[in-house]
């Protein structure tokens, strides 16, 4: 059975301390690239939050409970053009991503479990190291923005 299409609307989730670290993962499938946590819509109708939630869980283990562990929506959209290297998992013709960015703020002691079959390590980085770091121009203008979105 040949595996769905995924829809080209993804979520960022850019993971951090009170104190501006941010955590990265580096993909298992691209050695070397580092990453914020990302995703794409699992049904057209599935909620942008829920999407951000679940990729949370599935890339960290870290659980979104609403209160102590609190996703925030930026309101903000990018579109970008989708590596070459990926289109092939997209629609014949899909060439661009609506990607929509979301935080978490986390204690710096917070347990991480990533998943094996997607990332190879992570590591806590200073909110500038951390932009230097990514792979992706979006996640790292995402970083650099994350000054203007949390006052701790």
């Amino acid at each position: 059975m040949d595996k769905p299409h995924k829809i080209p609307e993804s979520v960022l989730v850019v993971i951090h301390t009170p104190d501006l670290e941010v955590l990265l993962i580096e993909r298992a499938d691209r050695p070397g690239f580092w990453q914020s946590v990302t995703g794409s819509l699992d049904t057209k109708d599935e909620p942008l939050i829920d999407t951000a939630a679940r990729e949370l869980f599935e890339e960290t283990g870290i659980a979104a409970d609403g209160k102590h562990i609190v996703l925030r929506d930026w309101h903000l959209s990018n579109i970008y053009e989708i590596y070459p290297v990926w289109r092939h998992r997209y629609a014949p013709g899909v060439t661009h991503n609506t990607e929509h960015v979301f935080s978490v703020c986390v204690p710096r002691n917070i347990e991480i479990a990533l998943s094996p079959r997607e990332h190879l390590q992570y590591a806590w980085l200073p909110y500038l190291e951390a932009a230097d770091r990514c792979f992706s121009s979006s996640n790292a203008e995402a970083i650099l923005q994350l000054p203007r979105h949390f006052q701790s």
